[in-house]
């Protein structure tokens, strides 16, 4: 049958299973956005304040489902304002497809209005990125991306067509997804050798002080069942990073909290004392291991990763295992002796004892119990996103996570910004879920405007503004090591965010002590509607266990005094 480029471009994504695209129009991507309208009934459209609030909603589309998430843009400006969301994606292994449109093939590189380079610029923020220059390759062009996104380490992919080819037409038919195959997608993963296996099984069958450290890949490979029996198996101790905090559950007696620059006295010491740390699915950030040189010193290093450019990359290891982490897992967990719990564990447990003081009751409203009271009230299969910061780490360090895909945080690029977006593509992807929204009053300014969108598509996400009326997490950097120079992060200035929801018909409620705020939340949390809290908190409450930047990670400032 025969379509223009515009109606491939819809039928293609019905192909591919895509029920939602989130975007913003504009005058080089109208034929899409025409043959969008004809076609609502089978395919709907999410419009956003702003291209980067699309692109972050199809990302926690993507996280909350593990599905390929979808966003439209125009040229230039449209494109342009993606890239934050993109590279957000990127550094998170998150599957999106962005469809930009462009000017006219005969008007490329003549700087025309609105005119931009997105493939140059979004190379090297991309798994793989398209300009479509022949309508008769559009459809194994959108085929080819979904395959590269989803396949192996996902991550985004970026098409932009010219604006003609959108026009043009010729000739177009299903394809089975299934059977769609391409040699440029590196679709098959890589099957760990037997050498590999056999290696790894020897470590962990020697090792007197296993200890784990998991990653965000575990989540994305679907593998914290396989996890969790291998950890028990082996009785290892578990930690995770904060893209791995929904991976095993807070709650489990090997759980020994997160890892890092915030991560728990038990998960810091027990690395650098353990004989074998285990990477799944993790890249050993310098947010988790600090200074290389004294990151695990006392252990072997065993890395098992879908990603063999990860392997060696920041730490040298032992040995890997590389392929995909489900399967490795259950491999792993079939072939290795029982092992029983010994004075190490006991060792941990001590370690995990030493809990800072880190709820204090100076404070009329701390993030511990804002916290705790949206855990009590609407249970584990509750998302939560964040933008990023203090409010960040509290959620990391007082949430107790248990299930996968429930925590949606920007973690490798640390976007401000990130959180709204997210949680509007969350919640569209679940609409029988809860989801809550927790950000700073920083962050929160700068997405702000979602607030219509959220509002107008009645979505009943709670959002919790931590305001403590400055850039937190800087203005703890500079108490600590720049003598309290609080240069341009004080907030003292609008809006009044209560004033702000009513402003888009939101409703909005006030909380300066744990009364107030329990009231809040429990009226918010009974009705299936937009909500806001405004949560006053102490401008100097801040995120503790801290490692000083280039310091071993065992060596924490457990307080302000530290």
């Amino acid at each position: 049958m025969k379509h223009t480029g515009a109606r491939i471009v819809i039928e293609t994504l019905i192909e591919q299973g895509v029920t939602t695209v989130f975007g913003y129009p504009g005058g080089t991507i109208l034929n899409i956005y025409d043959e969008l309208y004809k076609n609502s009934d089978r395919i709907s459209h999410v419009l956003t304040a702003h291209e980067q609030g699309a692109a972050h909603a199809a990302d926690g589309f993507a996280r909350a489902t593990g599905k390929t998430g979808v966003v439209f843009a125009t040229s230039g400006p449209g494109a342009t304002n993606l890239v934050t969301g993109i590279a957000t994606a990127y550094m998170d292994s998150v599957p999106v497809v962005a469809i930009t449109c462009n000017v006219p093939t005969n008007l490329l590189g003549k700087d025309s209005f609105q005119e931009v380079d997105i493939t140059g610029i979004t190379m090297s923020i991309t798994k793989h990125n398209y300009i479509v220059r022949d309508v008769a390759c559009l459809a194994d062009t959108i085929r080819e991306a979904f395959l590269i996104a989803r396949s192996g380490r996902p991550g985004p992919v970026l098409i932009d067509i010219p604006k003609d080819i959108t026009a043009a037409s010729t000739e177009w038919e299903r394809v089975d997804p299934a059977s769609f195959t391409s040699s440029h997608a590196k679709s098959k993963v890589p099957a760990p050798t037997e050498g590999e296996l056999a290696r790894a099984c020897e470590l962990l069958s020697k090792a007197k002080r296993p200890f784990f450290y998991v990653g965000g890949g575990v989540v994305i490979a679907e593998a914290a069942n396989e996890l969790r029996a291998l950890a028990e198996r082996l009785n290892a101790p578990v930690s995770v990073s904060l893209m791995g905090k929904s991976a095993f559950p807070a709650g489990h007696p090997l759980c020994t909290g997160m890892i890092g620059m915030h991560g728990t006295k038990a998960s810091n010491t027990a690395a650098n004392r353990s004989d074998l740390l285990v990477a799944i699915g993790a890249r050993f950030s310098d947010r988790v291991i600090s200074d290389p040189a004294r990151f695990a010193r006392e252990s072997a290093i065993l890395q098992i990763d879908i990603d063999p450019a990860e392997i060696n990359k920041n730490v040298r290891t032992e040995a890997c295992v590389n392929g995909d982490i489900k399967g490795i897992l259950a491999e792993l967990a079939r072939r290795v002796p029982e092992r029983k719990a010994d004075s190490w564990n006991r060792q941990v447990e001590e370690w995990k004892s030493h809990v800072p003081a880190m709820y204090s009751k100076k404070t009329p409203l701390h993030p511990k119990f804002v916290l705790e009271t949206v855990h009590q009230t609407l249970g584990d299969d509750t998302i939560i996103t964040t933008e990023v910061g203090q409010h960040q780490m509290w959620v990391a360090q007082f949430y107790p996570f248990s299930k996968p895909r429930t925590f949606l945080t920007s973690g490798g690029l640390g976007t401000m910004g990130y959180g709204t977006g997210a949680a509007i593509g969350a919640q569209t992807a679940c609409p029988d879920r809860r989801v809550v929204h927790v950000a700073g009053d920083g962050s929160f300014r700068m997405n702000l405007n979602e607030l219509a969108t959220i509002s107008h598509y009645k979505l009943p996400i709670i959002i919790i503004v931590a305001n403590n009326g400055t850039l937190g997490m800087v203005r703890q950097w500079q108490k600590l090591f720049y003598d309290k120079r609080y240069s341009a992060t004080t907030l003292d200035r609008p809006p009044d965010f209560v004033k702000l929801a009513d402003a888009f018909s939101i409703r909005g409620f006030r909380a300066t002590t744990e009364a107030e705020f329990a009231d809040a939340f429990r009226k918010a949390a009974a009705e299936r509607t937009p909500a806001l809290i405004d949560c006053y908190m102490d401008i100097d409450e801040m995120v503790f266990p801290m490692v000083p930047a280039g310091k071993p990670i065992d060596e924490l400032l457990l307080d302000a005094q530290s």
